[in-house]
């Protein structure tokens, strides 16, 4: 089938968007579809090589159109939707439509379907929750008006009873959208993914690495609603420990408030902070600790919203997890099967398993393998997989 996929976004793009876009994108183009992503042209220069960013192969079946808007945001986002929307004009020129971005798909859905192909919206939250939550959980957001909030409301109704098709990244999210909206047709839980490293050994477990101080790694963004800070206060009970911190905007104030945060505790000494690294870096980071911590606290979007890239990275790193036991984390991991799983915001408890973990390592290597033995329903290929039943399944009922 032939895909037009939207993402107003600047590409390519360091942040989970970027990484799930482009991912999903490969994994359909490698079952035999052609896509075509549309994005806003990178802001570095000279511009990156989106394929080589994210160390993929360069696939013909692939294409990356930029819409060339400029100005101010509001004049980006008003070119962007204009390009979009004429992009997808003419029902001939596509099998089907895709976006993640909620004002993406209600502008497209203005169009009437007689001349677009049809589409099928990907949600990851609902989204007056996540705006009325952000203010307290990312640094640089700002609280939305009741006006905003209103329309979110609106679009939010239109694109679940219009959409051709659905997604949801959790069943907690779908859930919830049925609840406030009803049931709908062709809806299709699809989480997340991650790649399945081929150096792994045969039962997909990674060598076990030891040292004198073990390693207790984080991977991603440091926004409050990530909880690194209950990481680094679990860590403060772990003299033994040594932190690994990977991610970081060094343009965003909240590298600086986490390292301002591991130093109050009298551990940054102790915790290594890469900042941002290139997504192919990650794995390799990931494998060189002995605990990988989700610390994720009860929020807005963690308790039912959040599908975390990190958390299949962690499953397919081959190490041991500790995350915190949330609804949404529950979906894909077992406590003392696949993880350990603790309270959210305890940090007491979090050092209490990352220390199980270093002083039984047999139960680390058990949960490790486990974990890596799960991760192989969360590929990337396994998302296009479950993703393209669902597209296959609009284009019918709508021919």
């Amino acid at each position: 089938m032939r895909i037009l996929y939207f993402a107003d976004i600047r590409f390519p793009l360091e942040r989970a968007n970027g990484i799930q876009t482009i991912e999903t994108c490969h994994a359909l183009t490698r079952r035999g579809h052609s896509a075509t992503l549309i994005v806003r042209p990178d802001t570095h220069n000279p511009a990156r090589d989106p394929f080589e960013f994210y160390g993929l192969p360069r696939i013909e079946l692939l294409r990356i159109e930029r819409a060339h808007v400029t100005g101010p945001a509001a004049a980006r986002r008003a070119g962007y939707l204009a390009f979009a929307a004429g992009r997808a004009m003419g029902a001939g020129r596509a099998d089907i439509l895709i976006t993640r971005d909620l004002g993406v798909a209600s502008a497209l859905l203005r169009i009437p379907r007689s001349f677009r192909a049809p589409l099928v919206y990907e949600s990851h939250g609902y989204a007056p929750d996540v705006a009325a939550a952000l203010p307290d959980l990312v640094s640089t957001a700002r609280q939305p008006s009741a006006a905003k909030v209103s329309r979110l409301k609106r679009r939010e109704a239109r694109v679940w009873q219009c959409a051709e098709g659905y997604v949801t990244i959790t069943a907690g999210l779908a859930g919830e959208m049925r609840r406030r909206h009803g049931d709908r047709e062709r809806l299709a839980v699809v989480p997340d993914g991650a790649r399945i490293a081929a150096a792994h050994d045969s039962d997909g477990v990674s060598p076990a690495r030891r040292s004198d101080r073990p390693i207790v790694a984080y991977a991603g963004h440091l926004y409050a609603w990530k909880g690194v800070e209950t990481l680094l206060e679990a860590i403060e009970k772990l003299p033994a420990v040594e932190g690994l911190i990977v991610g970081g905007h060094e343009a965003e104030p909240d590298l600086d408030r986490v390292k301002a945060r591991a130093k109050s505790l009298g551990v940054l000494e102790r915790v290594r902070f890469t900042g941002l690294v290139a997504p192919p870096r990650v794995g390799d980071l990931l494998r060189s600790a002995d605990v990988l911590v989700l610390p994720n606290p009860a929020s807005a979007i963690s308790t039912r919203f959040t599908s975390p890239l990190k958390l299949f990275e962690y499953m397919a790193a081959g190490r041991p997890i500790v995350a915190t036991d949330l609804p949404a984390v529950r979906e894909v991991l077992r406590d003392d099967v696949t993880a350990l799983l603790v309270e959210p915001g305890d940090a007491q408890a979090m050092a209490a398993a990352v220390r199980r973990l270093i002083v039984e390592p047999g139960l680390g290597d058990r949960l490790a393998r486990a974990a890596a033995l799960a991760v192989c329903d969360y590929s990337w290929d396994r998302r296009a997989e479950r993703i393209e039943a669902l597209l296959q399944q609009v284009i019918d009922s709508t021919a």
